[in-house]
């Protein structure tokens, strides 16, 4: 598939049953253009607040843990301590890993999704879940559509943000 192409419009995902194809597409272009629009991004920088908007690092962090926690909601269970530790820590870039590495974790855990999907099947889609400590309702697919296109939004933001970074340093040069 060309890479300038997007997901949604290549097919469907093997073995992805149809209801979460839409879910599935928006994680792989999520991981595509985190790729692409992080090539050169300045390590030095990952953790700036341009204009007091959140930094690139935040996201990248976040973007993985809000997808491991949507799945551990959508398996019917709770968050465990380590979950909780890593949310307490998303926006926090001291002894965090390299941006490369921030995007594998976040790859490796759209993989997981991508196999959760491929094990999920369509009747349990609209069984009803519960999320945090207040067990607000939801269901498994609202659940993972939710963990898509919370992914997306981010993911704008991070390029956004990036992209207002690589420019300011670019005025400077």
């Amino acid at each position: 598939m060309p890479t300038n192409q997007e997901y949604w419009l290549s097919g469907p995902v093997p073995r992805i049953p149809p209801l979460l194809q839409p879910a599935a597409h928006a994680l792989l272009q999520s991981v595509r253009e985190i790729k692409t629009y992080l090539t050169d991004f300045p390590e030095d920088h990952l953790w700036e607040n341009p204009f007091g908007s959140a930094s690139v690092g935040f996201h990248l962090r976040h973007i993985t843990g809000v997808l491991d926690r949507m799945l551990t909601y959508a398996d019917n269970k709770g968050l465990t301590e380590e979950q909780f530790h890593y949310l307490k820590n998303e926006g926090n870039g001291e002894g965090a890993p390299s941006s490369q590495q921030l995007i594998a974790d976040f790859e490796s855990k759209v993989n997981e999704a991508l196999d959760y999907f491929k094990n999920t099947p369509e009747s349990i889609l609209t069984e009803e879940r519960f999320v945090g400590r207040k067990k607000l309702p939801s269901t498994v697919i609202g659940l993972l559509f939710h963990a898509a296109e919370h992914s997306q939004r981010h993911v704008g933001q991070l390029l956004v943000t990036a992209s207002a970074i690589k420019d300011q340093l670019f005025r400077n040069e």
